[in-house]
């Protein structure tokens, strides 16, 4: 298979890391990860135990699906190698004679190694000079500087990796990216660095790289998920970036449910978790003239989706916030209003949670024979857990519905405050496991009590789940938590966080595009995939 500098209709290739311990494995893995859908394998001759360079080489080149990267890479670059410097250069100049489609080395040794013989004697090879910089992202300036030293040693490719510890810091990646006149990758490992991959190719990245099923790296998306979530083969410099603001990230289904939603109605967007620390610092960066002001646009905090622990904390970044939202003092969706740029912050979770219990009880009444255009939380006591955002949304939902709140919370003055808000009870939260609740109310679990990986928690105790006529679990992952398996043992209504995550996504999907989402689409996507 003939090398490649890049892709040959000029998109971002992807690319799957191959960390095989064994020959075997690492050809098993190449592979994998051609039927998984990398354009690219990279094999990491460091991570093979007991590795031969020269009959190993040959057996990797020979054996590959796929174009090959070979890298030996240091420990003191971010690799596993410890052994002498010699026999490693010598196995990477093995690779170059051996005719591998691209060799990385290390800047620290790039000048000396790319000799212009080397480069005579390595034929179609193209070399690739790498960067591992630990500790604080550089200023744009000094990234810029640092690839133009890189370029100088002779790369056909340079690739720049940071250990970010905060997301602003990929900023300066992007910017990189940008304006760099030669083929780049930049990327930023761990879970911070995550939209730097899915990011690349819309700033022109020659690599995004994502993991084999059953060898998850954190910080990269799965190679599945780059093809069917993400579909980078469909992401160019006027995609618009839609995202979601948490802390963790992980949990979140939002990229599987909106992007294919974008692309059902032709819409070039692409929405990605964004795992922020501070919050200030997150939209003095994303949200400057300067940034925005990218030649390919990048609008990152421009439309977003909001979720732990962030929504009422955000509401002081919006430049306006929509009643509702202000009502309950917690934003989930922002949007830049087209006409003036301003961030407007919505809601979407208070109608969407007690929508979904209302029509859970008046499905029940009407099995039972009974119709009411009265709402059925209509004078019932509504037993809420968590006076966070999501429980501030629920709470003067169900106000608004004239149901009676009592409210439970860690921090039983937050519960106080919510409390006086809706006319409600503020209880604390280690009076819950004795309450009585009223026969036929409503529990409402708005903690991430019971959440993957603590799937086994639940809020209540056990023994009161009989008497509540429907209970509500807030989480999503998941579907089916030990609160509501629990519940629906009990005889008691169950509503999934599903059902609240679909109606709310509903709703943020209208607000991001100005067009009607398809709801039977989204909903079909949930039942299957969810």
């Amino acid at each position: 298979m003939g090398s490649i500098p890049l892709s040959s209709d000029g998109l971002t290739m992807v690319c799957a890391p191959i960390m095989g311990e064994s020959v075997d494995q690492a050809i098993d893995q190449m592979h994998k990860a051609k039927t998984q859908g990398a354009d690219v394998v990279e094999v990491r001759l460091d991570c093979i135990k007991h590795f031969q360079a020269h009959q190993d080489l040959e057996i990797i080149l020979k054996n590959k699906p796929l174009p090959v990267i070979i890298v030996y890479r240091p420990k003191c670059e971010g690799g596993l190698y410890e052994g002498d410097e010699m026999a490693r250069l010598e196995a990477l100049r093995s690779a170059l004679k051996l005719g591998a489609d691209y060799v990385d080395f290390e800047l620290k040794v790039a000048s000396d190694v790319i000799s212009k013989q080397n480069r005579l004697q390595c034929g179609g090879t193209k070399v690739i000079v790498s960067c591992f910089l630990d500790g604080a992202t550089p200023s744009e300036e000094e990234l810029s500087n640092l690839a133009a030293r890189m370029q100088a040693t002779g790369a056909d490719i340079v690739k720049v990796v940071t250990s970010a510890s905060n997301i602003t810091e990929l900023a300066r990646l992007f910017h990189l990216l940008s304006y760099s006149q030669m083929p780049v990758v930049a990327y930023s490992v761990g879970e911070r660095g995550l939209i730097s991959q899915l990011l690349s190719p819309k700033f022109g990245g020659t690599l995004v790289y994502g993991s084999i099923e059953g060898k998850a790296i954190p910080g990269l998306p799965t190679l599945e998920s780059l093809r069917k979530a993400y579909k980078v083969e469909y992401i160019d410099s006027g995609t618009k970036i839609f995202g979601l603001i948490s802390k963790p990230v992980g949990h979140s289904k939002g990229p599987i449910l909106h992007n294919p939603t974008f692309r059902h109605m032709n819409f070039n967007g692409l929405y990605v978790p964004m795992f922020v620390d501070d919050l200030k610092e997150f939209f003095q960066v994303y949200s400057t003239s300067d940034f925005a002001g990218f030649r390919h646009e990048f609008l990152l905090v421009l439309n977003c989706s909001v979720g732990f622990p962030y929504k009422e904390a955000v509401v002081q970044f919006c430049d306006e916030v929509h009643p509702l939202a202000q009502s309950i003092g917690a934003v989930n969706t922002i949007v830049r209003r087209p006409s003036d740029g301003k961030l407007i912050g919505y809601n979407t979770d208070c109608e969407a949670s007690v929508t979904a219990i209302e029509d859970a009880l008046q499905e029940c009444r009407c099995i039972n024979g009974k119709q009411s255009l009265v709402s059925p939380l209509a004078g019932r006591e509504f037993v809420l857990v968590g006076a966070g955002g999501a429980g501030r949304a629920l709470a003067f939902g169900a106000k608004i519905r004239g149901a009676r709140i009592i409210i439970f919370d860690i921090d039983f003055e937050r519960a106080k405050i919510l409390a006086n808000a809706v006319s409600g009870e503020a209880r604390p939260l280690g009076d819950l496991p004795y309450f009585q609740p009223e026969k036929g109310s409503v529990l409402a679990n708005a903690t991430p009590i019971g959440m993957h990986p603590n799937k086994d928690r639940v809020p209540v105790s056990e023994a009161s789940l009989g008497v509540f006529q429907l209970v509500f679990d807030a989480v999503y992952t998941p579907r089916k938590t030990t609160l509501l398996k629990g519940a629906e043992a009990a005889g008691a209504i169950i509503v999934s966080g599903v059902e609240m995550f679909l109606r709310q996504a509903i709703g943020q999907f209208n607000l991001f595009t100005g067009g009607e989402a398809p709801k039977e689409f989204m909903r079909e996507i949930v039942l299957a995939k969810f």
